[in-house]
Protein backbone atom coordinates (compact mmCIF):
# COMPACT_ATOMS: atom_id res chain seq x y z
CA UNK A 1 0.00 0.00 0.00
CA UNK A 2 1.01 3.41 -1.00
CA UNK A 3 -0.25 7.16 -0.81
CA UNK A 4 -0.71 8.29 -3.19
CA UNK A 5 0.04 12.20 -4.28
CA UNK A 6 0.12 14.33 -7.21
CA UNK A 7 3.01 17.08 -7.58
CA UNK A 8 1.35 19.38 -10.50
CA UNK A 9 3.35 22.01 -11.86
CA UNK A 10 1.30 25.91 -11.99
CA UNK A 11 1.23 29.09 -11.07
CA UNK A 12 1.86 30.42 -8.17
CA UNK A 13 1.01 34.06 -7.42
CA UNK A 14 1.23 34.27 -3.40
CA UNK A 15 4.33 33.99 -1.45
CA UNK A 16 7.36 35.37 -1.36
CA UNK A 17 8.79 33.55 -4.41
CA UNK A 18 5.71 33.84 -7.09
CA UNK A 19 6.32 31.83 -10.22
CA UNK A 20 5.69 28.54 -11.58
CA UNK A 21 6.04 25.79 -8.70
CA UNK A 22 5.07 22.32 -8.58
CA UNK A 23 2.08 21.76 -5.90
CA UNK A 24 1.59 18.22 -4.20
CA UNK A 25 -2.59 17.71 -4.06
CA UNK A 26 -3.43 13.97 -2.85
CA UNK A 27 -4.64 11.56 -5.88
CA UNK A 28 -7.34 8.89 -5.48
CA UNK A 29 -8.82 9.95 -2.26
CA UNK A 30 -12.47 9.12 -2.79
CA UNK A 31 -14.55 8.41 0.14
CA UNK A 32 -15.58 4.41 0.84
CA UNK A 33 -19.16 3.56 1.93
CA UNK A 34 -19.79 2.91 5.48
CA UNK A 35 -21.28 -0.66 4.08
CA UNK A 36 -18.12 -1.33 2.98
CA UNK A 37 -15.96 -1.24 6.06
CA UNK A 38 -19.15 -2.98 7.73
CA UNK A 39 -18.80 -5.69 5.40
CA UNK A 40 -14.47 -5.97 5.40
CA UNK A 41 -15.01 -5.72 9.14
CA UNK A 42 -17.81 -8.58 9.52
CA UNK A 43 -15.22 -10.72 6.85
CA UNK A 44 -12.28 -10.02 9.44
CA UNK A 45 -13.74 -10.73 12.49
CA UNK A 46 -16.33 -13.59 11.68
CA UNK A 47 -19.42 -11.09 13.16
CA UNK A 48 -22.42 -10.47 11.04
CA UNK A 49 -22.20 -7.33 9.54
CA UNK A 50 -25.60 -5.77 10.95
CA UNK A 51 -24.10 -6.67 14.68
CA UNK A 52 -21.34 -5.06 13.68
CA UNK A 53 -22.95 -2.11 12.57
CA UNK A 54 -25.54 -1.77 15.54
CA UNK A 55 -22.53 -1.74 18.19
CA UNK A 56 -20.75 0.82 15.95
CA UNK A 57 -23.98 2.92 15.94
CA UNK A 58 -24.16 2.57 19.89
CA UNK A 59 -21.32 3.34 20.15
CA UNK A 60 -21.21 6.52 18.44
CA UNK A 61 -23.86 7.42 20.71
CA UNK A 62 -21.45 6.90 23.79
CA UNK A 63 -18.93 8.78 22.33
CA UNK A 64 -20.38 11.69 21.12
CA UNK A 65 -21.98 11.99 24.54
CA UNK A 66 -18.68 11.47 26.21
CA UNK A 67 -16.97 13.99 24.21
CA UNK A 68 -19.73 16.92 24.49
CA UNK A 69 -19.39 16.31 28.30
CA UNK A 70 -15.50 17.05 28.53
CA UNK A 71 -14.30 13.89 27.76
CA UNK A 72 -11.08 12.78 25.87
CA UNK A 73 -12.52 9.39 24.15
CA UNK A 74 -11.01 5.86 23.08
CA UNK A 75 -11.39 5.43 19.14
CA UNK A 76 -10.39 1.69 20.11
CA UNK A 77 -7.73 0.85 17.79
CA UNK A 78 -7.76 4.30 16.61
CA UNK A 79 -6.65 6.79 19.43
CA UNK A 80 -8.65 9.37 20.92
CA UNK A 81 -11.35 12.09 20.16
CA UNK A 82 -12.22 14.79 22.08
CA UNK A 83 -13.69 18.72 21.78
CA UNK A 84 -12.16 21.79 22.10
CA UNK A 85 -12.07 25.16 21.20
CA UNK A 86 -9.90 27.68 19.14
CA UNK A 87 -10.12 31.48 21.28
CA UNK A 88 -8.54 34.86 21.31
CA UNK A 89 -6.89 35.54 24.44
CA UNK A 90 -7.40 38.38 26.79
CA UNK A 91 -5.55 40.11 29.95
CA UNK A 92 -8.87 40.87 31.71
CA UNK A 93 -11.53 39.08 33.51
CA UNK A 94 -14.23 41.14 32.64
CA UNK A 95 -13.28 40.66 28.75
CA UNK A 96 -13.94 36.38 28.92
CA UNK A 97 -16.98 36.33 27.22
CA UNK A 98 -18.16 33.41 24.68
CA UNK A 99 -17.50 35.92 21.78
CA UNK A 100 -13.70 34.90 22.22
CA UNK A 101 -14.22 31.69 20.72
CA UNK A 102 -13.57 31.26 17.03
CA UNK A 103 -14.28 28.17 16.26
CA UNK A 104 -15.59 24.52 17.40
CA UNK A 105 -12.88 21.94 16.77
CA UNK A 106 -12.65 17.98 16.63
CA UNK A 107 -9.71 17.39 17.99
CA UNK A 108 -8.41 13.60 16.98
CA UNK A 109 -5.38 12.00 18.76
CA UNK A 110 -4.09 8.83 16.77
CA UNK A 111 -3.05 6.02 18.59
CA UNK A 112 0.98 4.30 18.22
CA UNK A 113 0.14 1.87 15.94
CA UNK A 114 -1.70 4.45 13.72
CA UNK A 115 1.35 6.53 13.33
CA UNK A 116 3.34 3.78 12.97
CA UNK A 117 1.25 2.54 9.90
CA UNK A 118 1.39 6.08 8.86
CA UNK A 119 5.09 6.17 8.96
CA UNK A 120 5.76 2.83 7.31
CA UNK A 121 3.87 3.40 4.32
CA UNK A 122 5.57 4.70 1.21
CA UNK A 123 4.35 7.32 -0.42
CA UNK A 124 4.09 7.50 -4.46
CA UNK A 125 4.45 11.17 -6.23
CA UNK A 126 3.37 11.75 -9.36
CA UNK A 127 4.91 14.69 -10.84
CA UNK A 128 2.93 16.60 -13.80
CA UNK A 129 3.11 19.75 -15.89
CA UNK A 130 1.00 22.40 -16.24
CA UNK A 131 -1.33 20.40 -18.87
CA UNK A 132 -1.10 17.03 -16.92
CA UNK A 133 1.42 14.77 -18.58
CA UNK A 134 3.54 12.43 -16.73
CA UNK A 135 7.32 14.08 -16.20
CA UNK A 136 8.19 11.37 -13.41
CA UNK A 137 7.37 9.40 -10.59
CA UNK A 138 8.73 9.37 -7.47
CA UNK A 139 8.27 6.78 -4.36
CA UNK A 140 9.17 8.22 -0.78
CA UNK A 141 12.93 7.85 0.71
CA UNK A 142 12.13 10.06 3.39
CA UNK A 143 12.41 9.00 7.20
CA UNK A 144 8.46 9.07 7.80
CA UNK A 145 8.23 11.38 10.56
CA UNK A 146 4.83 12.00 11.62
CA UNK A 147 3.45 15.71 12.71
CA UNK A 148 2.08 15.53 16.03
CA UNK A 149 -0.01 18.36 15.96
CA UNK A 150 -0.36 17.88 20.24
CA UNK A 151 0.97 21.59 21.10
CA UNK A 152 1.38 23.16 17.85
CA UNK A 153 0.03 26.79 18.14
CA UNK A 154 -0.74 27.44 14.19
CA UNK A 155 -1.77 31.33 14.47
CA UNK A 156 -0.28 33.46 16.95
CA UNK A 157 -3.38 35.55 18.22
CA UNK A 158 -5.47 32.50 19.29
CA UNK A 159 -5.45 30.39 22.24
CA UNK A 160 -6.05 26.80 21.70
CA UNK A 161 -8.16 25.09 24.42
CA UNK A 162 -8.39 21.45 23.83
CA UNK A 163 -9.98 21.08 26.77
CA UNK A 164 -7.59 21.53 29.84
CA UNK A 165 -6.60 24.32 32.31
CA UNK A 166 -6.62 27.85 30.72
CA UNK A 167 -4.74 29.62 33.11
CA UNK A 168 -3.25 32.32 30.47
CA UNK A 169 -4.55 35.64 31.97
CA UNK A 170 -1.65 37.98 30.39
CA UNK A 171 -2.79 38.05 26.58
CA UNK A 172 -0.16 36.08 25.72
CA UNK A 173 -0.91 32.45 23.32
CA UNK A 174 -1.87 29.57 25.18
CA UNK A 175 -1.91 26.37 23.44
CA UNK A 176 -3.58 24.03 25.45
CA UNK A 177 -4.03 20.38 25.25
CA UNK A 178 -5.77 19.41 28.24
CA UNK A 179 -5.04 17.28 30.91
CA UNK A 180 -5.24 18.98 34.28
CA UNK A 181 -6.64 16.34 36.29
CA UNK A 182 -10.37 16.97 35.30
CA UNK A 183 -10.76 20.64 36.31
CA UNK A 184 -11.37 21.71 33.18
CA UNK A 185 -12.72 25.15 32.42
CA UNK A 186 -15.58 25.36 29.82
CA UNK A 187 -15.32 27.95 27.55
CA UNK A 188 -18.16 27.61 25.85
CA UNK A 189 -21.03 29.12 28.40
CA UNK A 190 -20.81 32.53 29.73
Amino acid sequence: MAIKVIAQRREVKLGKNPGMKFVMRPDLYIPIAEKKVFSEAATHSGISAGVIKAAWDAAGEVIRTWATEGHSVPLPGLGTMRFGVRSKAVAELEDVKTNLITVRRIIFTPNTDVKDELKNTSIQITCLDEDGNVLKRVTSGDSGDVEDNEGSNENENQNENGGGDSSNTNGTNNTNGGGNGGNDDDMGQD
